[in-house]
């Protein structure tokens, strides 16, 4: 079966989890014997040799992403210009590329991942009667932290979800909000969780980067991370805003934030005015070993974000032997459960969540522990063996 899979990421050029999931299903899916072209706006460094990468434009990765970040509508239609073009001239090179390889090849199913993609979907679908599959990772209104968002994204997301022939959502949750903001059925949504590859993950060194941090763990200071874009959807100031308590209680604790994003100065000023500023450390983005070693370093993992269609890093953090206090609208709950839970807004009990943990040695083990034995029955083969029975009813896609 041939597939064209329609993508604004995969790795090392990433600004999430976006690309990531992308990878990993199509991995899983190439163990199935489905043969995948994956579309992307840029030239990729590397190319995986479990399926054909057919870049759209001279530019790389990184350049790409400057342009417009899979998960940022809010230069949209040319308001952030390079030499290169905007994001909108950038989608119209993306849109003719589709167009020519729906018109030469031997498609079966068009997949698509996401907004940025959606357009290209529609005219491809269109042009060759082709079934379209829109996957859904998150919608505006998670991007926009609960807000209304783009309606240039929302016109979009809301004619892609009525044309498509079928919607996969990455959580329950994600579906809910699709119905619910898009008036779409809910027999047309089909929920497929994301999950994780352990294959994917290096071990951790027996040195961790984060020297200084170290050296104060061995003194007894106590380590909290925070993995992700700094973005309103993740939700970072309220967890700054819980830091207080959490020093109070155990004094000399870290914050330590991994990511970037439009955020930044704004949670520094938070921070500030919480009187927590040099008790939190950002590292910006980071790759490979300093990745790996924030989780390796840490004692508790936070995900407090405000919406969170899936949400990968947990299940990554428990990969690492790193418990985790997961925000109750996070879609990864449906599938992971051993993790503390507490909603975003809940500042006050996100502090105690934290504080049971990283002042209880023995909870912080067992709960570990116990979220490393759930990771074994985590892993894309069910998801992919979904999505699969999805591409063989192609001549009628419904959901069941």
């Amino acid at each position: 079966m041939k597939i064209l899979m329609l993508g604004w990421e995969l790795p090392p050029h990433n600004s999430g989890g976006l690309g990531v999931a992308c990878y990993q299903l199509c991995k899983a899916l190439a163990k199935r014997n489905i043969d995948i072209d994956f579309v992307l706006p840029y030239s990729p460094s590397t190319k995986p040799d479990f399926m054909n990468i057919v870049g759209t434009s001279p530019m790389d990765g990184k350049l790409a992403l400057s342009i417009g970040s899979a998960y940022d509508s809010r230069n949209y239609f040319g308001a952030n210009t390079h030499d290169f073009g905007s994001l909108f001239e950038q989608q119209m090179t993306y849109e003719d590329k589709v167009l020519k390889l729906i018109e030469l090849g031997n498609y079966d199913v068009i997949h698509a991942h996401d907004w940025l993609t959606f357009r290209a979907a529609l005219k491809a679908k269109q042009q060759k009667n082709i079934p379209l599959i829109a996957h859904v990772h998150s919608i505006e209104s998670d991007r926009a932290g609960g807000n209304y968002g783009n309606p240039l994204v929302r016109e979009i997301e809301e004619l892609t979800f009525h044309l498509a022939d079928c919607v996969v959502a990455v959580s329950q949750k994600t579906k809910d909000a699709i119905c619910h903001d898009y008036g779409i059925p809910p027999d047309k949504v089909k929920v497929i969780h994301n999950s994780l590859d352990h294959e994917e993950l290096d071990c951790l060194d027996d040195t961790n980067i984060y020297t200084y941090l170290d050296l104060l763990k061995k003194k007894g200071h106590k380590i909290v991370v925070s993995v992700g874009r700094l973005t309103i959807q993740k939700g970072l100031t309220n967890l700054i805003s819980a830091m207080p308590t959490v020093i109070e209680k155990c004094p000399g604790t870290i914050l330590l934030i991994v990511g970037s994003g439009e955020q930044y100065n704004d949670l520094i000023k938070v921070a500030a005015d919480c009187g927590v500023l040099k008790n939190v450390i950002f590292t910006g983005f980071q790759r490979g070993k300093s990745w790996r070693d924030a989780f390796g370093i840490g004692d508790v993992f936070v995900m407090p974000s405000v919406s969170e269609p899936f949400g990968l890093t947990p299940l990554e953090a428990a990969n690492y032997n790193l418990p985790s206090v997961i925000s109750r609208q996070s879609g990864v709950t449906e599938v992971f459960q051993n993790c503390l839970k507490v909603d975003f807004w809940d500042v006050k009990e996100m502090a105690n969540k934290i504080l049971g943990i990283i002042t209880n040695p023995s909870v912080k083990d067992e709960m570990a522990k116990n979220a490393m034995a759930e990771l074994g029955s985590i892993n894309w083969d069910k998801s992919a063996q979904k999505i699969c029975e999805l591409y063989d009813s192609k001549g009628t896609l419904v959901t069941a």
